[in-house]
């Protein structure tokens, strides 16, 4: 079978078709993502987020052939899409992370965010974070909590994976996100931003510290934690998040949101005296 155009919209029906084949690649593979410059969103939700955070050019939209009755979904398509990839299920299916999903996916330019000289404001650093979901936690958090600048570590996971996208609930689209800047590049980033990470057995706890100046939150690996650079950094902050002893470690996503919420309140707090 070959793929067949109608208007705006084509139909994929073979595995074999080259337009299906790019698309797998662009769900699959962090560096034909970087490559292209392009992503995969997934959802009403995700693409009326995007459009409402004005993003960019009109994304391609991608359904699966059990949605082509569904009004709401082909007009939102017609409305925003470039044109709208009408796929066999079982090929939609490949490329969704939602079991039996309605769709649709919309591929989309990625912002490029330039990394600052200076650095007066806060910023999160995840340093080896690899667990999509945790960094859709975080960047979920960030969002939430006013944090807008997200840098990244090369062995952290990438931010526009479908899994962290569809994790981040939209987030994404309100925050500035840099990706793969090493510890040296980091460390060449002057202001007035304190370096702080969150670290058990630290002398100070996060609810006695004074959050309320601008932070440069740092935030590893669980298990590992801190890499070795930054971890021979000496001017870090340490701050401890109390817990129950029986318990070694908070998920990396928790703990941050944690961090980031105590400095939110914090200031709330003040604004209000």
């Amino acid at each position: 079978m070959s793929d067949r155009q109608v208007s705006s919209r084509l139909d994929i029906r073979s595995p074999s078709s080259e337009r299906f084949r790019r698309l797998l690649a662009l769900s699959r593979s962090s560096r034909e993502r970087e490559a292209l410059g392009l992503a995969i969103i997934e959802g009403e939700h995700l693409l009326k987020a995007w459009l409402d955070a004005g993003g960019g050019l009109a994304p391609e939209a991608v359904i699966p052939r059990r949605s082509s009755e569904r009004e709401a979904i082909l007009a939102l398509c017609a409305q925003t899409a470039h044109q709208t990839l009408v796929l066999d299920d079982a090929l939609f299916d490949r490329l969704s992370q939602v079991a039996h999903g309605p769709g649709p996916l919309a591929i989309i330019s990625i912002p490029r965010a330039t990394l600052p000289l200076a650095l007066d404001h806060d910023a999160v650093y995840l340093d080896g974070v690899q667990d999509p979901g945790n960094a859709g936690t975080l960047l979920r958090s960030a969002a939430a909590f006013g944090v807008r600048l997200i840098m990244t570590s090369p062995d952290t996971v990438s931010l526009w994976s479908p899994k962290v996208i569809r994790s981040a609930m939209g987030a994404h689209f309100a925050l500035q996100l840099c990706e793969a800047i090493p510890v040296s590049s980091l460390i060449t980033i002057q202001g007035a931003a304190r370096w702080t990470a969150a670290a058990p057995r630290s002398p100070q706890s996060i609810d006695g510290a004074d959050l309320r100046a601008p932070r440069l939150w740092i935030f590893g690996a669980e298990g590992q934690g801190l890499s070795p650079e930054l971890s021979a950094v000496s001017a870090i902050d340490r701050l401890e998040i109390r817990h129950d002893a029986g318990v070694e470690s908070l998920n990396v996503g928790v703990a941050a949101s944690i961090c980031l919420y105590e400095q939110f309140t914090q200031r709330q707090t003040a604004a209000r005296r």
